[in-house]
């Protein structure tokens, strides 16, 4: 497959279980070593990249996950401020000082999310539309170029669901952050993205505006009609 993605697009990424979306997400930030061709992020070749440039370049690209991936014991504060790790150097990172600003800033992204009231509480008494708004302000204030979304609504019920999508498109429109979404839910797709890219056992099977989605195009991705 070959794919280039425009600064600030939203881009959701289709396809059924088994796909390859959260390889191709896994694989630009290299948390999956592809296996071959290259991953190039204004022009930078990531898949060259080794040790403190590869976090460096790491930096530019925030994660989201499906099952939020907070450490459960800390405080929400205390999680948002992880996306912060990748700037501090060598074995600071390990035991982190985070400076006035980056508190400041950890601060206005929970505002962001409107779920700054629960800075002080444990990950793991919120719900899971709570926590996955503590990982997307944990994401924004990484300051990203770019958020790699891995069905990061999968978990959630569908009106929890199409929150978390408002709040990722505002960041989108308003931050001009350039967002990669897999998704399962072809109709939120289809709302929320400037483009869709579909995928079917590993290959690119659509790439266009979300409005020539037709029927003849979905049974291309999913081998089947949607009331079948």
């Amino acid at each position: 497959m070959s794919l280039e993605v425009p600064r600030g697009q939203f881009l959701c990424v289709i396809g059924p279980s088994g796909s390859g979306k959260s390889t191709l997400l896994r694989a630009i930030n290299r948390l999956l070593e592809p296996s071959g061709g290259r991953v190039l992020l204004d022009g930078e070749e990531l898949t060259r990249l080794r040790g403190a440039e590869l976090r460096k370049a790491r930096r530019r690209m925030a994660m989201i996950f499906q099952q939020f991936n907070l450490v459960r014991r800390s405080t929400v504060l205390k999680n948002v401020l992880n996306g912060r790790l990748g700037y501090q150097d060598g074995w600071r990172a390990l035991l982190p000082v985070f400076s006035r600003a980056d508190r400041e800033l950890a601060w206005r992204s929970l505002d962001r999310l409107e779920i700054a009231e629960k800075g002080g509480v444990r990950a793991d008494r919120l719900s899971g539309g709570q926590q996955q708004r503590v990982a997307i302000a944990r994401a924004l204030a990484q300051q990203p170029e770019i958020m790699l979304a891995d069905e990061p609504i999968a978990s959630l019920d569908p009106e929890t669901a199409g929150v978390v999508l408002d709040y990722l498109r505002d960041i989108n429109r308003r931050d001009g952050i350039t967002l990669l979404c897999s998704i399962h839910h072809f109709e939120l797709a289809k709302r929320y993205a400037d483009r869709i890219v579909a995928m079917r056992k590993g290959k690119i099977v659509y790439d266009g505006p979300p409005g020539e989605l037709d029927e003849a195009a979905y049974r291309t991705i999913y081998g089947r009609l949607g009331y079948e």
